[in-house]
């Protein structure tokens, strides 16, 4: 007997439920924060504070997600969207694409988190020597805080790259004709015809929730150590 669930297709003739409503939150979630943190880097003063905020929350959303790829719905486990060279090679000779992230979009999807997990670890880190440090900056050597500052603000350019790449492959997509990825990352439905749709029912959201309370309570732990 199937489940319900991840078989039937979401409401509109080929269209199906793709992204779980935990992942649509986390995307667009980390998303304004990622854009709040550079921001408020470069205005510094006061807003050094609230920049410190959002990378703790910043951290928070990537531990989650890095949960939420093991126990998290169909197209959101990274067992369903990453793939070898061989499946990338496919892909970029013209093979056809399936539901959720493509196997050159997966390289980017974990690329960008472990850049996140980078800059936000650093971050806890990192000082200025004048005003502002991290949290856990008393608990290293002052070499180390610097070498770890210094990580900081390389890795923030590689994460800027990373950004735009991203950026500039969806309105690729978008204006090419191929693939509209920005309206499925709003509503959660993809038309993709036949393809088993994701679980994104109360207990699945429910499960979303305790993971997001436990990596949420492992930041909380380290930013008071």
């Amino acid at each position: 007997m199937t489940r319900p669930a991840e078989s039937e297709a979401s409401s509109g003739a080929g269209r199906v439920r793709v992204w779980d409503l935990p992942t649509r939150l986390f995307h667009w979630t980390l998303a304004v924060l990622v854009g709040f943190s550079f921001t408020s880097a470069k205005v510094g003063g006061a807003w050094i504070e609230w920049h410190f905020y959002s990378g703790y929350t910043i951290l928070a959303l990537v531990t989650f997600r890095l949960l939420w790829g093991f126990a998290g719905s169909r197209y959101a486990r990274f067992a369903n969207f990453v793939r070898g060279p061989r499946a990338i090679a496919e892909y970029l000779r013209g093979g056809s694409a399936r539901p959720g992230h493509n196997p050159l979009g997966a390289l980017s999807v974990l690329a960008m988190l472990l850049c996140l997990l980078v800059q936000a670890s650093t971050g806890l880190f990192a000082t200025d020597d004048i005003a502002s440090e991290g949290p856990l900056a008393k608990l290293v050597s002052a070499s180390t805080a610097a070498l770890l500052t210094r990580i900081h603000r390389w890795n923030e350019k590689v994460l800027l790259t990373l950004t735009i790449l991203h950026l500039g492959a969806v309105f690729y997509y978008l204006l090419a004709g191929r693939r509209n990825l920005i309206v499925p990352m709003l509503t959660g439905d993809q038309q993709a015809h036949g393809a088993p749709a994701a679980r994104d029912d109360p207990a699945m959201r429910l499960r979303a929730v305790v993971l997001l309370a436990v990596a949420s309570g492992l930041v909380g732990y380290l930013v008071n150590l």
